[in-house]
């Protein structure tokens, strides 16, 4: 079983270009709270490292290519992304590090909760501890 899940985004094709969508009562299992984007990343920087307690996340590539690597402390995988047009559902209680970002890359974030720091488990070790438990 996958740790993460790739989601096809709604997309309307035509000859002015594509038109991709999502809305709260579409593809997501919660209501968008938070929106940002990670963008200008320097060259060989790496993003995340770091899990959440409790918020879930959408991650779309908005623009140009990242890797994303995933551990739920049983298990990990890692994701190319790409595509506009697919987001990765990241459930709580994964950690995650984003790594291989294109120059012009743009990652945009849809998040259930507002930021609190306490939701954020910051140390690797304590991760897996936390999710052991």
């Amino acid at each position: 079983m996958s740790i993460a899940k790739l989601l096809n985004l709604k997309t309307i094709q035509d000859s002015r270009g594509n038109l991709t969508f999502i809305q709260n009562d579409s593809i997501l299992n919660f209501e968008i709270k938070r929106v940002y984007y990670l963008h200008d990343i320097p060259f060989k920087s790496e993003r995340g490292g770091h899990a959440h307690k409790n918020l879930q996340q959408l991650i779309i590539p908005l623009s140009g290519s990242f890797n994303i690597y995933l551990n739920n402390g049983f298990s990990e995988e890692t994701f190319f992304m790409s595509d506009p047009t697919k987001g990765l559902f990241v459930n709580n209680l994964v950690w995650r590090e984003m790594r291989n970002f294109s120059s012009g890359s743009v990652c945009l974030v849809l998040a259930s909760e507002l930021y609190y720091e306490e939701d954020y488990i910051r140390d690797f070790d304590e991760f897996i501890k936390y999710v052991s438990k």
